[in-house]
């Protein structure tokens, strides 16, 4: 099938299909230790692999820990190197995804969209400016009250009926694809157990992006770190010249952090930051655990010692007090693996070019499954799903993105044909 025949592709059932997933509570749980962290995930996992095998893709399955493996077969008599499609189940714990009603805003014309269910919560065309890319398309919300699950059910979406389409035209020419769909994305364990023995894959692409027409080789570096403080507890009616509070010590601490630089309120593009994202304890004990993130892995160290620096500053001011710091690693920036196979990019630029796109390459102030995919032995970049303001009640995604998407997955997997 030509670029022409794919571009002219008009079946689509993307939009539905995401319409009914999103409707499938999947909020992941950072405090629970099992895999998927919340059940509820294979929910969606049972009727993607119940949709697979009805569309004849006869290895459907989701193992124990809530992965869903699925391979569509080659199609050519060329080799072709094996290409997967990842996008995770879970939706972020940051914002509530039970009993979401996703609604279709028809033929949008830039106006605001108040949504129903809370009309204080209002998608505003000024602070949303891809919106001015989706004039007469079909704007999907969801009613006010939850998250819409944009990120990354469009992107599973999307996959599934890129699956539907390469099953129903052969003339599609491609190597064998595989289908790789995670749980847990959002607290950070998306791949922790994916097995990539069973998968099977030389490259892979996540779904999993922002804006039509951008695809993301660049990630954050990222560490994790606890600070924990050891205080002198007394009681309190006897504490004069005594008590060293380590909550206080904490709050110390957090105040002295800089404020117009390394903090995410006060940089962009390829800065780093340093952010506390949890405090708890007592007046004995307490402990701050921060994320450490920059493009550049060799500044992750300059941050810590940074950050440890002004911890050891402000507890040495209290002489009974103590503290540990610990460092752990969380994921690396893709790059690092993805410079090393130029062709993954150059295809996934081609195909957004040739599905009718301007390809932009990004980077991203995150990261994804495909950072962890990586350094792996899978070398994974991020295309873009379409969706917009994730991880909150304004989450928005356009219909016809979607379908960009679609086509997307479809020329890549034919250009890797084709070049093969």
């Amino acid at each position: 099938m030509s670029t022409f025949e794919i571009n002219n592709i008009s079946d689509f059932s993307v939009s539905e299909r995401f319409q009914r997933y999103v409707q499938i509570d999947t909020q992941s749980d950072v405090n629970s230790p099992t895999c998927p962290s919340t059940e509820k995930q294979k929910n969606l996992g049972k009727l993607l692999v119940e949709e697979l095998l009805s569309l004849g893709i006869s290895d459907a399955a989701m193992d124990e820990n809530g992965y869903i493996y699925a391979t569509i077969p080659s199609n050519t008599a060329k080799k072709v190197p094996v290409i997967c499609f990842c996008s995770h189940m879970d939706t972020s714990p940051d914002s509530s995804g039970k009993d979401v009603k996703p609604l279709v805003h028809h033929n949008y014309q830039g106006q605001d969209l108040v949504l129903p269910d809370d009309t204080s919560i209002v998608i505003k065309y000024a602070e949303h400016p891809d919106l001015a890319n989706q004039i007469g398309n079909d704007v999907i919300t969801a009613s006010g009250t939850t998250l819409l699950g944009a990120d990354d059910k469009a992107g599973i979406a999307e996959i599934m009926d890129a699956a539907r389409l390469l099953m129903k035209h052969p003339e599609i020419k491609h190597g064998d694809i595989k289908i790789l769909f995670t749980p847990d994305e959002e607290i950070g364990r998306g791949v922790d157990k994916a097995d990539l023995k069973r998968l099977a894959a030389d490259f892979a692409y996540t779904m999993d992006g922002e804006k039509a027409g951008t695809i993301e080789d660049e990630t954050f570096s990222a560490d994790g770190a606890t600070l924990t403080i050891h205080g002198v507890s007394v009681h309190p009616g006897f504490a004069k010249g005594k008590m060293q509070s380590a909550i206080k010590i904490a709050s110390a601490i957090i105040d002295a952090l800089p404020k117009d630089r390394l903090s995410p309120e006060s940089t962009n593009k390829k800065d780093g930051f340093v952010h506390p994202v949890n405090i708890s304890g007592s007046v004995e004990k307490a402990e701050i655990q921060f994320i450490i993130r920059d493009h550049a892995t060799a500044n992750l160290k300059k941050h810590e010692d940074e950050l440890e620096a002004i911890a050891k500053s402000i507890v040495s001011q209290y002489p009974n007090c103590s503290y540990t710091f610990v460092v752990k690693e969380q994921y690396r920036n893709m790059k690092e693996v993805l410079d090393q196979y130029p062709e993954i990019m150059e295809i996934g630029m081609e195909a957004i070019t040739r599905a009718g796109m301007v390809a932009e390459r990004r980077s991203i102030r995150g990261g994804t499954d495909g950072s962890r995919l990586s350094f792996m032995g899978l070398p994974c970049p991020n295309i873009f799903a379409g969706g917009h303001a994730f991880h909150g009640k304004q989450e928005w995604v356009s219909a016809q993105d979607m379908e960009k998407a679609v086509k997307t997955i479809l020329h890549v997997v034919s250009l890797w044909e084709e070049k093969a």
